[in-house]
């Protein structure tokens, strides 16, 4: 049985890993509120966005000129699958839900006879992916958080891959995420960047239109021409998918920080109050042990 001086020491250390915990709650809880209004602000202009390309995608998917980002390159050997996690832990299951995911899809595509290429975003999908798929690790980065996440970031990470597409490094493209519910729901999001796969739109009536039914009621004409303004916007929107992936998985990271953090505050409480019982037991038993002691001790004489 521990010893009173053990009991209390444990006391103190449990304590101040509540102090802890529950000061890391707190800073989630601010980073998640910027991050969620980030978030949300972000989803209209990238939906907006995806489905006026849809729109114009309809009408160009069978044209012989129609860009590569669109159509592919007619086969998907290669994948290039982009793995977004957070550079830090303490968060639950947040990363190792997105990387089990991850295996998952590699797993199903080499199955298929197909070829993985990985790009991994976070220190988290570079530590866990390493260990098994090292030789098909293409790109890594860290640190977007710091001092912010902006749109250069997403932007150069957009171009990289847009480059590797250009060079025929690999057929399609997939970028893994977490999309934010709430504080305690993150949902594992796969969604292809390319070649382009229109979003479904949250249209409610019916137009007649086939085309405008697909993209929520709305026609778009193009000018100069539609082919124009896919080869311009295709690869603009490929950066504008990400950024929206990257908003999306570090709120989901700050909301499942917090939640972790509250159960680890509130488990620490419940230990810092059995450890308070066992202490009091033992104190009490010593007490007794003692008295026993002196009143057979005065018996005796």
């Amino acid at each position: 049985m521990p010893s009173l001086k053990d009991l209390r020491n444990r006391i103190s250390s449990v304590k101040s890993t509540q102090k802890i915990t529950s000061a890391m709650k707190m800073v989630a809880a601010a980073k998640l509120r910027r991050a969620q209004e980030t978030a949300e602000a972000a989803r209209p202009y990238a939906d907006r966005m995806g489905r006026m390309l849809g729109s114009l995608a309809v009408s160009m998917k069978d044209h012989p000129g129609a860009p590569a980002m669109l159509v592919g390159t007619g086969k998907s050997d290669v994948h290039l699958v982009i793995v977004a996690t957070a550079d830090r832990g303490l968060c639950g299951s947040f990363n190792s839900s997105i990387v089990r995911d991850a295996r998952r899809m590699m797993d199903e595509i080499e199955r298929d006879g197909g070829t993985v290429k990985l790009v991994t975003i976070g220190r988290k999908a570079n530590d866990q992916l390493r260990r098994q798929y090292a030789d098909r690790v293409v790109e890594h980065y860290t640190d977007l958080d710091k001092p912010g996440l902006d749109f250069e970031k997403a932007d150069a990470i957009a171009r990289r891959v847009t480059e590797m597409f250009e060079a025929g490094e690999f057929d399609t493209c997939t970028i893994i995420f977490n999309q934010f519910k709430s504080i305690i729901s993150q949902i594992v999001t796969r969604h292809q960047l390319i070649p382009f796969e229109a979003t479904e739109a949250d249209g409610d009536g019916e137009s007649g239109n086939d085309e405008a039914d697909a993209m929520g009621g709305a026609v778009y004409e193009a000018e100069p021409s539609s082919e124009e303004v896919l080869t311009e916007l295709l690869p603009r929107n490929l950066a504008v998918q990400v950024f929206s992936a990257l908003l999306e998985n570090y709120a989901s990271e700050q909301g499942a920080r917090m939640s972790a953090m509250d159960n680890a505050t509130r488990n620490a409480g419940e230990m810092i109050d059995r450890l308070t019982l066992n202490y009091n037991r033992a104190r009490q038993a010593a007490i007794t042990t003692e008295l026993i002691e002196i009143i057979s001790g005065a018996e005796a004489l």
